[in-house]
């Protein structure tokens, strides 16, 4: 029953003095911007709480539900006795369920004693799930899909009959892809049935604010929306564990091992140390080199990452939580906010590529209010400490980057309708209103939705002969349900967004599962292969059932398993950073000791070519033995620099017909070609035009192979949209059925259904995710703006030999290129050693 305005002012301040109360008893602070979430949430209001990492977020918009939910909580006047879900607590991370759930757990004996708090994801156990199937606790914590396991039940709507708030964590991780999109759709599912429902967010790093609230609120509410700054107490260190030897030439890891004697001495210096690496390659390899260096540290470091067995994980979490490891080499698994509170401080193998990872990891140490985070750049190459620097610049001045929101992806909608269908039925009229509240589908057009409602329906215009694809059927009130108990099963096998790539269980022979590893890795392996996973040099044996068999290997060197998108590209806000900092080295101001450290480096560009500036765009054509090379240096992170290359060998070769080889890294990219290109294109008034945006969409597509790239990212959208299955548990299919299967439904509805929308979306995916469309606009755009240097040294610079590394890592195995590489540095080292040679003709 709906309270007045003067009850719910005085019940409201009853609970929040208990509120307050519960905090003195444990000698804590309650922080203005709590106190402020506290008031709005009890009224009613819904919004998003960004405040950093360990700054007291958790209790504030727990509180801030309980108070909504039950105003009278901690007093006398507080109900005894309740039953029915009351508030759901959206996680991103299984990992992330169990200590949430004691964190929400702590406060409800002594304030709501007859509350209990449960946990849903996908580790949930077979008796929990039954007990949940009866009823549900008054407070759950789950992931996005179990939420929409939930919503495909038949019962859902009596389940959630009584939930009065939300709460999204780590919402800047989700909104930014398909998993947001998912809980979107279920966040207007759940405002439709429940319209007074307070829903709230959590943010930590995150520059697009505004577009975050509409996200997450949808367009009909966000005007009403309440943004809750926390306050800035949190004080984070960055610092740069400086080479000892930076090099006037870099390339990628270049520095190698250089760095493990003062990494080592970091870690002893700490009672507990988070060391993070961007791939899971990179953390294996760290794992194994510290434990090579210090023998006596088995049994107090660890190894984490996703690839690992939960088991595992879960251990080295607890080890953490405990204060028993001394530190554990891990990856963007513990990104989020499990709270590690004796973890003193943060290492970051490499540049961490963006502001807010390196602010998220930062967050990792001194995780609690009051307390100081701290995280140390470890380089490895010399041209990361301009990216330290710039970093710390961007923390300085608060220049965090935004997360894009994806605009109404059909695939994640075709498969909401199923689930809505299982979950008691849609009339089509009623759910569009509904879909569109929520903001990546605000702007869904009448023909998008029949097409999607089409589709599920008689399985668009390809698959009208398939029953199978026949999953959802209107009865005679004009209701959509599924009918068929086979399609109910294999959907709620499959619901869900994450699409990895086929992956295969890693066992002993005689013991335990140690993880995970692609399929494709294993598949290049022969039996007495030997391969480094899990901090363990391990010998493969045979592969049955979808399961590498393992045996321990003696030492020695194997090889180390690849995982695909482990390379993550440097973000514009980072770039940006990146070119203010050579703008101030270009006018000899080299501020820091990272800078200092890079002088040399930066100093033989310089005279040998130029520096690129946010002003300056350098281009320099070098002739070698193998051919003209052409170097670019945007700045726009990698993604950007392949389709970038792409574009401009395309447009140089329409003049004149030219083939190139091409190589990219985060700073630029190079051209190489038999013969010349065309110089004149360079020139003031044509670079104009190369760089034009004109014809983008049309150029950018023949100068690649739309079609294959399309085909691949097809794979992810049919697994989603429910035309290809998985399989089910026991029975995994292979990457090569998955992708067998996508491949023939692609290629049907390419020759047999051209209108197909999920074709479109494909195909708007390999533009905007791979190449990210929308930044190689701007990067255009900034090109075109900036003065075009065309430079002719008589050798590669030390920013061209990077990318020259790149390409010949592609060709060459592992010792000939450091054979190849170390005779071409004892050649430009040499040439940067005569006081005369400017490197220039």
């Amino acid at each position: 029953m709906a309270r007045n305005a003067a009850t719910r002012i005085a019940e409201d301040g009853a609970g929040l003095a208990a509120v307050e109360h519960w905090f003195q008893t444990r000698g804590w602070s309650v922080f203005d911007f709590q106190r402020e979430l506290w008031q709005a949430a009890a009224s009613g209001r819904s919004g998003l709480l960004h405040a950093g990492t360990g700054s007291g977020k958790t209790y504030a918009v727990w509180f801030g539900a309980l108070l909504h939910a039950e105003p009278m909580l901690g007093t006398s006047s507080a109900p005894t006795s309740a039953t029915g879900l009351r508030v759901l607590w959206i996680t991103p991370m299984r990992a992330l369920a169990a200590d949430t759930l004691r964190a929400l757990q702590a406060p409800l004996a002594e304030l709501l004693p007859h509350w209990q708090a449960g946990m849903r994801t996908g580790d949930t156990g077979s008796a929990e799930r039954a007990r949940q199937m009866k009823s549900l606790p008054q407070a759950l914590v789950t992931t996005p899909e179990s939420l929409s396991l939930l919503l495909s039940q038949a019962d859902a709507r009596q389940r959630f009959g009584k939930l009065d708030a939300i709460i999204v964590d780590e919402w800047h991780e989700l909104m930014g892809n398909k998993r947001g999109v998912q809980v979107q759709l279920a966040l207007a599912r759940l405002r439709r049935w429940r319209p007074q429902l307070a829903v709230w967010g959590l943010s930590a790093t995150l520059g697009n604010l505004e577009q975050a609230m509409q996200a997450l609120l949808g367009p009909r509410d966000a005007p009403q929306g309440v943004l809750v700054r926390g306050e800035q107490r949190k004080r984070i260190v960055l610092d740069t564990l400086l080479p000892p030897h930076p090099s006037r030439f870099a390339w990628a890891g270049h520095l190698g091992m250089q760095m493990l004697p003062a990494v080592v001495a970091e870690i002893e210096a700490s009672a507990s140390t988070l060391v993070f690496t961007n791939t899971r390659s990179q953390a294996e390899l760290w794992y194994q080199h510290l434990l090579e260096a210090r023998p006596d540290w088995a049994g107090l470091i660890a190894l984490h990452h996703g690839s690992l067995d939960r088991e595992v994980r879960d251990w080295v979490e607890q080890g953490l939580r405990t204060g028993k490891l001394k530190a554990v080499v891990c990856t963007s698994s513990l990104d989020l906010g499990v709270d590690f509170t004796p973890v003193e401080r943060v290492l970051q193998i490499g540049s961490p590529r963006g502001v807010a990872r390196l602010l998220q990891r930062a967050g990792r140490s001194g995780h609690s209010p009051g307390r100081v985070s701290r995280a140390t750049l470890v380089p490895t190459n010399s041209l990361e400490l301009v990216e330290s620097a710039a970093a710390q610049h961007a923390v300085a001045a608060g220049q965090v980057e935004q997360r894009p929101v994806p605009e109404h992806p059909l695939d994640v909608l075709v498969q909401h309708l199923v689930t809505i269908a299982l979950g008691g039925g849609f009339r089509a009229d009623e759910l569009l209103a509904e879909v569109r509240s929520a903001w990546s589908y605000r702007n869904l057009s009448d023909a998008q939705w029949q097409w999607a409602l089409d589709f599920v329906v008689r399985g668009g215009q390809s698959l009208t002969a398939y029953p199978e694809y026949h999953r959802v059927r209107a009865d005679a009130d004009g209701v959509y349900r599924v009918e068929l108990a086979a399609i109910a099963r294999r959907h709620r096998m499959n619901v869900g967004t994450i699409v990895s790539d086929a992956s295969m269980h890693v066992q002993y022979l005689r013991g335990g599962r140690i993880g995970t590893i692609e399929e494709g890795f294993i598949a290049r392996l022969k039996p007495g292969d030997r391969f480094l996973f899990g901090g363990r040099m391990l010998e493969f044996v045979r592969v049955h059932e979808m399961t590498a068999w393992v045996r321990r290997a003696g030492s020695g060197s194997g090889a180390v398993p690849r995982w695909q998108g482990g390379r993550m590209p440097l973000s514009s806000t980072l770039a940006h950073a990146v070119l203010d900092r050579l703008e101030e080295a270009a006018h000899d101001k080299f501020i820091g000791p990272e800078m200092q450290a890079v002088r040399p480096l930066l100093e033989l560009q310089r005279d040998w070519s130029s520096l690129p500036t946010a002003q300056r765009l350098v281009v320099e054509a070098i002739r070698s033995r193998e051919g003209h090379h052409l170097f670019f240096y945007p700045f726009a992170g990698r993604l950007v620099h392949v389709g970038l290359a792409s574009l401009l060998a395309w447009r140089l070769a329409r003049g004149q017909p030219a083939t190139f080889s091409i190589a990219v890294n985060d700073y630029g990219f190079e051209l190489l070609g038999a013969q010349q290109a065309d110089l004149s294109l360079l020139a003031p008034e044509q670079a104009q035009a190369l760089f034009s945006e004109e014809n983008l969409l049309a150029d950018v597509l023949s100068s690649l192979n739309a079609t294959e790239l399309s085909q691949r990212r097809f794979r992810e959208i049919a697994r989603i949209a429910g035309l290809v299955s998985q399989g089910y548990p026991g029975q995994p299919k292979s990457a090569r059925q998955l992708q067998a299967s996508s491949a023939l439904f692609f290629e049907v509805f390419r020759k047999h259904d051209a209108g197909n929308l999920l074709l479109d979306q494909a195909q708007a995916e390999v533009l905007e995710q791979e190449l990210e469309l929308q930044r190689l606009r701007a990067t255009l755009a900034e090109l075109r703006a900036r003065t075009l240097t065309l430079q002719r040294p008589a050798r590669p610079t030390p920013f061209a030999l990077p990318l020259m590394v790149e390409r010949f890592r592609e060709k060459l195995s592992t010792e000939k290129l450091a054979d190849r590489v170390a005779r071409m540095l004892r050649e430009l080292e040499r040439a940067a050693d005569k006081p005369s040679a400017k490197g220039k003709p």
